[in-house]
């Protein structure tokens, strides 16, 4: 008899622990949970159920953990889930707490995977992998006004972290713990299938959501044919039959919707546009801003919904794309590293809007912008979202990088790429990029000041490397990230990010008085050098200088610096 009770008791206590209403469900309807509730919540579901743990991952720069939420069944690890066969989706909320709706959605999907009959059949085919809240920093700063317009909920989170970073610019640069945690938790389950949730605003219309498919032109055609040919229409597909008709991320060449849609091309700062480099789908779900609250929850619940029901339904197609994209990637020859809008291409996708109308404003007396929703209108508009690539670019066999530069070396580690520390000093016939032109931001950009613009000269060099230097090896499905961030036209390369700006600073100089005999000799005895300044001195009649005309000559000499703007990471051709 007692042992019945205990067993009663312990049966009940589970199911309690399973039934409990989220944060969000005691609430009014407009109302989010705080770090400290949501990751509570998590540890008592985790506490009645053998398929859910929470698990610390890492630090964030406010000094808190980054969590974990993995659901399954069987297994908790990777590798287990990699030969189970089973796609793992992970779901990403909170990079920017005043978007929340994420949070509170995913804490009632997790607690359906473990108690719903329908959503516990998802697991035999998935690992779910939740974020309950990424930037911890941020949603400690909880407020009502720091996102002036929008429809709640009561209080919510701040867009940037502890150090004052937006984390969904740092997925190649890793200047927060943030996100080298985040990192390292993806690729060390190398999701299948990414989801990241958000809240948009800009122009009114009627859709609750929007989103944001991976750019299809960016991604291996081996993956991109089943995300936009199968996986993404059958969101569309489940939304509308949920009531809640989507459209793409409202991003306009015009300032009406009526105007058109262009894709959103996003590089890999983003995370959607990072996780492209390893061959996984990204989605993010922009729900809009001048909504409530509860139809943002309502419409991110179903529509994450909607997506492990597909990833689930679809899974082997899933995993066996990316497998093709990944071999694809290690077999292809040279790899774009740009991209830019085909105007020519465009399309269509029935829209759903409000009349924009003008009236005087109350504040400045000039006429001013509204949506009139009493006035809805539905119509077939442009869509472009085609996109090629540019700035093909050859692959190395090898990548060379001097132990100089670690903080490059330490990211492509976290990033699980694979390198070959040299055993002795060696020489090497090398490729290296002479740095001709590059053009940098006058304002701080995410803590850089990035660079644009860039354009190379290609030159081969016999060159002594040493012990402890790095070679990062190619024909691997790491490839594509490597070249990202290795290659400095690529738009979120290292170079962009700042990372070898020590080469763009000549170190030594020279005296003119004295340097003009050097240069009266160097000009005698090098006829090529002569040419050249002669040349140069044609073109140049309004900017010449005595000191610009040394300057030209000493640049072009054997004495000056050899690696002066000369990029640091050789290739290796063959």
């Amino acid at each position: 008899m007692r042992l019945s009770i205990i067993l009663l008791v312990f049966v009940l206590s589970n199911f309690t622990s399973l039934a409990q209403p989220t944060p969000y469900e005691k609430g009014n309807g407009n109302q989010s949970s705080s770090y400290a509730e949501a990751i509570a919540w998590y540890q008592q579901l985790a506490k009645g159920s053998a398929r859910v743990r929470i698990d610390s991952v890492g630090r964030t720069d406010i000094g808190k953990p980054l969590h974990q939420v993995v659901i399954s069944t069987g297994t908790f690890d990777p590798a287990a889930a990699r030969k189970a066969g089973k796609a793992v989706v992970l779901i990403n909320n909170g990079i920017h707490p005043g978007e929340p709706e994420g949070v509170d959605a995913s804490m009632r999907l997790a607690r359906d995977l473990v108690r719903d009959p329908h959503m516990q059949r998802l697991l035999q085919q998935l690992v779910v992998v939740i974020v309950p809240v990424y930037n911890v920093g941020g949603a400690l700063m909880r407020n009502s006004f720091t996102r002036a317009n929008q429809n709640g909920p009561e209080q919510y989170g701040f867009r940037g972290n502890a150090r004052n970073l937006d984390l969904n610019r740092d997925f190649v640069k890793l200047d927060s713990e943030n996100s080298r945690a985040l990192v390292q938790l993806y690729r060390r389950w190398d999701a299948d299938l990414y989801l990241e949730t958000h809240t948009t605003n800009g122009a009114d219309y009627q859709h609750v959501m929007t989103l944001i498919e991976t750019q299809k032109d960016k991604l291996r055609p081996e993956i991109s044919a089943w995300m936009h040919g199968s996986f993404t229409p059958a969101l569309y597909a489940g939304m509308e039959k949920a009531g809640m008709p989507m459209c793409p991320y409202v991003n306009t060449p015009g300032e009406l919707p009526e105007s058109g849609l262009q894709g959103f091309l996003e590089t890999p700062r983003y995370g959607s546009g990072y996780v492209a480099t390893f061959h996984t789908p990204g989605f993010v779900l922009e729900t809009h801003m001048l909504k409530s609250f509860k139809q943002r929850y309502d419409a991110t619940y179903n529509l994450l919904r909607i997506a492990l029901e597909q990833a689930a339904a679809q899974h082997q197609a899933l995993l066996a794309a990316r497998a093709a994209a990944k071999n694809a990637c290690a077999q292809s020859e040279q790899m774009a590293l740009n991209w830019k809008m085909e105007p020519s291409k465009v399309d269509s996708f029935y829209f759903r809007g409000y009349a924009a109308r003008y009236k005087k404003s109350e504040v400045h007396g000039h006429d001013r912008l509204y949506y009139d929703r009493s006035a809805p209108w539905e119509a077939n508009i442009p869509y472009q979202n085609t996109f090629v690539g540019i700035d093909s670019t050859v692959k190395p066999r090898f990548y060379l990088i001097p132990q100089a530069w670690r903080e490059v070396i330490e990211r492509l580690a976290i990033n699980g790429v694979k390198m070959l520390p040299l055993e002795r000093d060696s020489m090497f016939n090398v490729e290296r990029y002479l740095i001709e032109e590059y053009k940098t931001s006058n304002r701080v950009y995410e803590g850089h000041f990035y660079h644009n613009h860039v354009r190379l000269v290609p030159l081969r060099q016999q060159r002594q490397y040493y012990r402890g230097d790095v070679l990062v090896p190619l024909g691997r499905a790491t490839d594509r990230f490597v070249m990202e961030v290795l290659e400095p036209v690529a738009v979120d390369s290292y170079f962009r990010w700042n990372f070898f700006d020590s080469v763009l600073q000549r170190k030594e100089y020279f005296s003119s008085y004295v340097f003009e005999d050097t240069a009266a000799e160097l000009l005698r005895n090098d006829p090529e050098l002569r040419a050249a300044y002669e040349d140069w001195k044609s073109t140049q009649a309004a900017d010449r200088s005595p000191w610009n005309d040394l300057y030209f000559i000493y640049s072009r000499s054997p004495l000056a610096e050899p690696d002066f703007m000369m990029y640091p990471v050789a290739r290796i051709l063959n």
